[in-house]
């Protein structure tokens, strides 16, 4: 029998995951908290190779924001549907941003047959402290549209290689299309940098959409490679069930088929189990996380957590660390850090920085350095 819990009301609409319940947290941080500045829900943040931040609102707002945090400048106004979890979202440098200043970001949008998830890419041009994202261009649009507030994901990743790139759509809480072969909702996919379908995906061939390169996932709100070339990504579950997958070619996740979680309304959905056909999670939470962003750490201000996956708690208030070792995963802590945490990135030096949710979590960018 699966653990029930009460469902929590979310900042960005619809809740995705169900409040936790007396989860156990690491009292000690080993980490000193410094409060750097604050923004108006902000969703995802990225460092420039010279060491300065981009950072999106969820209103549509992109900011650049210096070395140190402590200030900032709006460098584009992005039309977004902001409605519920919609908003502007990720935000990623191109592989050759140091030549092309070229940036990646995803945000929802609306069209015809409802709202979906869009992956853009633009250029800061300008002068040295007076840049603005100019030349913007839609790369890709999920496919299909549909009516609704929620799930569009949208996290974006390139390969080690920087040849491709990875990007997220949400199932947009209509389940079915997670399973749907034609349907990029509840996928992960490979692109090229110029947001076509990459060539070789390995479920094309079987009349799957072009982009997919794997399938049967709910809400992916964090993906990263490790060091090895390893494609983690983290999931929001519904009633219970939050979890930390290896993504591999073609592969199947098996939302709405399998979960360690329960539909919302109490309806059982099976367990994950050996010989279902399904990939199983390399970790998963009952009680909940509501996982956030998600960075895999590579520093060296904390050595003892080099290869780590770090992730954001919302419900949770928290933030996650969990141990990666090859293509396996283990719970490591869950420190409290009493507001939702949205994002959560490396710094150039090695420092964790953080991103809280916006509303009653304020939108603070915290640095967590280590203890001298």
């Amino acid at each position: 029998m699966k653990a029930r819990f009460l469902l929590a009301a979310s900042l960005f609409g619809t809740a995705c995951s169900a409040a936790p319940v007396d989860t156990p947290a690491s009292a000690a941080k080993p980490f000193v908290e410094t409060v750097v500045a604050d923004f108006t829900s902000p969703w995802a943040m990225t460092f420039l190779p010279d060491g300065r931040m981009l950072v999106t609102e969820k209103a549509g707002q992109m900011l650049l924001v210096a070395r140190d945090g402590k200030s900032s400048r709006k460098i584009a106004d992005v039309a977004v549907d902001s409605a519920g979890q919609g908003g502007l979202m990720d935000v990623v440098p191109a592989p050759g941003f140091a030549e092309n200043k070229q940036v990646y970001f995803s945000y929802s949008a609306a069209g015809p047959g409802g709202k979906g998830v869009v992956l853009a890419r633009g250029q800061l041009t300008g002068a040295a402290g007076a840049e603005t994202l100019s030349g913007v261009q839609e790369l890709f649009r999920a496919s299909q549209f549909v009516e609704g507030n929620g799930h569009y994901s949208g996290r974006i990743a390139f390969s080690p290689d920087g040849k491709y790139l990875f990007f997220t759509n949400g199932e947009r809480q209509k389940f079915t299309p997670a399973q749907d072969p034609k349907s990029t909702l509840g996928k992960v996919l490979r692109l090229t940098l110029d947001g076509k379908p990459a060539a070789g995906n390995p479920l094309a061939a079987q009349g799957f959409h072009p982009a997919i390169w794997s399938y049967g996932h709910r809400n992916l709100l964090g993906i990263a490679f490790d060091r090895a070339g390893n494609l983690w990504e983290q999931e929001m579950g519904p009633k219970g069930g939050d979890e930390v997958n290896l993504v591999q070619p073609g592969k199947n996740y098996g939302w709405p088929k399998a979960s360690n979680g329960s539909h919302y309304d109490g309806r059982d959905i099976p367990d994950h189990a050996s010989g279902d056909g399904y990939e199983a999670p390399k970790v998963w939470w009952n009680p909940v996380i509501s996982p956030g962003g998600l960075m895999i750490y590579s520093g060296k201000m904390f050595p003892q957590w080099q290869g780590d996956a770090f992730i954001g708690g919302l419900s949770s208030k928290a933030l996650i660390r969990v141990d990666l070792d090859g293509a396996s995963a283990r719970k490591g802590d869950q420190w409290a850090m009493g507001a939702r945490i949205r994002e959560v990135e490396q710094g150039p030096d090695g420092a964790i920085w953080l991103l809280e949710d916006g509303g009653d979590s304020q939108g603070r960018l915290i640095r967590l350095s280590a203890p001298k």
